[in-house]
């Protein structure tokens, strides 16, 4: 058992340089190339994670965002062992990870939202036993955390149905029940909400903060759907290309990559506001939205409360989504502006 101490108190994550390589084959279309490939094989290499740094402490939620390619799956494989790196260290628990000691395995869960778990053709509760006995879980322990589960994510008889007539969201709650038996302290998502409507986005969102607060449970989750995110997140770490962008508060990400804010207007009357900002949206004349700077907020509310029939006013940040992309933008520049 690896427990070198290499985390701090109240540390569950220490994360140091760590990267990821893989070497691709590369060959020229056609049946020669084929050919030449099995005898004399060429390859690239391609960094999936470069030199990422990170501590996350012990009940931390960390949003891990990035866009497809970026390497979030990649670092999520190698801090619950599936990945070996090539390089940096990683430390979760006191446990190296890719050791893949037993008592480090008994204390985390990977949860994978395109990845089936369940037996296909069995119900739900028979892969809660096969869980129960691969963890080695004592059966009252069991039952006590298995009809708990139920409980909170509202499966009821559904455990009992084969897994193949679930629908997606019944399934997802029973995957993330079956991930959970064993009550981990530390929960990589990949992706939980996957494909899944908005009641059911909205029910484990619910789930997963409650199950954080029982347990003191620390999360790193990964998402396209910024409602995740911004529900439980309050530090979040944007990766692209393999390299961190970004390490801080949600409103500080805003804060920091957007250039503009949003007004909506409530009028009195219609009135053009053209002369205030960019006017995206006059679906409803007496209630506009308009764009501006970042850094023109103050003034230009000050200059529409003086000049026009405003009844309410709502200063917004813009939505997360577009300041992420702004984030990726940011760091697409800077790349093409560095030296070869």
């Amino acid at each position: 058992m690896d427990t070198g101490g290499t985390v701090s108190a109240g540390e569950s994550i220490v994360v140091d340089e760590l990267g990821k390589t893989f070497k691709v084959p590369v060959r020229e279309p056609g049946l020669r190339s084929a050919v030449t490939s099995l005898f004399n094989r060429k390859t690239k290499d391609v960094v999936a994670v470069d030199e990422v740094s990170f501590t996350i402490n012990a009940g931390e939620i960390v949003g891990f965002l990035g866009p497809n390619g970026a390497g979030k799956t990649t670092t999520l494989k190698m801090l619950s062992g599936l990945l070996h790196p090539s390089g940096g260290r990683a430390d979760v628990l006191g446990f190296t990870p890719f050791d893949r000691d037993k008592d480090f395995l008994r204390q985390i869960t990977l949860v994978m939202g395109n990845r089936n778990q369940l037996q296909w053709d069995l119900p739900a509760v028979d892969s809660f036993e096969m869980s129960r006995a691969v963890y080695r879980i004592p059966r009252v322990d069991f039952v006590e955390q298995r009809d708990e589960l139920i409980e909170l994510l509202d499966l009821g008889e559904l455990v009992s149905k084969p897994v193949r007539n679930l629908s997606l969201g019944e399934r997802m709650k029973a995957e993330i029940a079956n991930s959970l038996l064993h009550r981990p302290s530390v929960l990589f998502l990949d992706e939980p909400t996957l494909g899944l409507d908005v009641t059911m986005q909205r029910r484990i969102r619910s789930f997963l903060a409650d199950y954080n607060k029982r347990h003191n449970a620390t999360v790193l989750l990964t998402s396209h759907y910024m409602a995740d995110v911004e529900a439980l997140c309050r530090r979040v770490m944007v990766i692209n290309n393999g390299s961190l962008v970004f390490d801080g508060d949600l409103e500080a990400l805003s804060d920091k990559f957007a250039d503009h804010k949003t007004l909506v207007v409530t009028l009195s009357e219609p009135v053009d506001l053209s002369d205030y900002g960019e006017v995206v949206d006059d679906s409803s004349p007496s209630r506009p939205t308009i764009r501006i700077g970042g850094d023109q907020a103050a003034s230009v509310t000050s200059r529409l409360l003086a000049e026009q029939p405003v009844l309410d006013l709502t200063i917004e940040q813009p939505p997360i989504d577009d300041v992420i992309e702004q984030a990726f933008g940011v760091e697409v520049e800077a790349e093409s502006e560095a030296p070869a």
